[in-house]
C-alpha cells in the first residue's frame, strides 16, 4: 500500500504541479493522426488553470509513446516522495480527462493516479531522464 494520500488541490500561488507536453517532432503534429492537437494543449490549460503550470516543449525523444505528457510534482508532493510520471499515448480526450482530473486532486506524491492511467505511464530511457534532470 502506498504512502500517499488524498490530499486537497493546491491553492493558487501555492507550488504546484507542473505538466510538460511533448509538441517536438512527432507529438502534436499530422504523425499521430486522429487528434485535434492545438485544442488538446488548449483545453489541459483551460481545464488546470490555478492547478498547474502547463508548458509546451519541443522533443522530448520518446517519440515512440507520442502523444507524451510529464507530469512533475509539486514542492509538497516532492516532499512525500513523489516524483515525475511520464505518460504517453495520450491520443484521446478521455485519456486527457483523466490526467487532469488527477492533477486536479494534488497529482504524484499526493494522490493516486486513477488505474487507468498505467495503460498511459511508462519510464523513458536513462539518458532522455537524466537531460531532463528526472533521476
Amino acid at each position: 500500500m502506498s504512502k500517499r494520500t488524498r490530499r486537497s488541490a493546491p491553492a493558487t500561488g501555492a507550488a504546484r504541479p507542473t505538466v510538460t507536453v511533448c509538441r517536438g517532432c512527432c507529438c502534436g503534429t499530422p504523425k499521430v493522426p486522429g487528434i485535434n492537437h492545438t485544442a488538446q494543449l488548449r483545453d489541459l490549460r483551460r481545464a488546470l488553470d490555478g492547478s498547474a503550470t502547463v508548458r509546451a516543449t519541443d522533443c522530448l525523444d520518446a517519440c515512440e509513446h507520442a502523444n507524451v505528457m510529464v507530469v512533475q510534482p509539486s514542492a509538497e508532493g516532492r516532499r512525500n516522495g513523489g516524483r515525475p510520471v511520464w505518460l504517453g499515448l495520450v491520443n484521446d480526450p478521455d485519456a486527457t480527462t483523466d490526467i487532469t482530473a488527477w492533477i486536479k486532486d494534488g497529482g504524484p506524491g499526493l494522490t493516486e493516479p486513477p488505474d487507468i492511467l498505467d495503460l498511459y505511464t511508462f519510464r523513458p530511457s536513462r539518458r532522455v531522464r537524466a537531460e531532463l534532470h528526472d533521476e
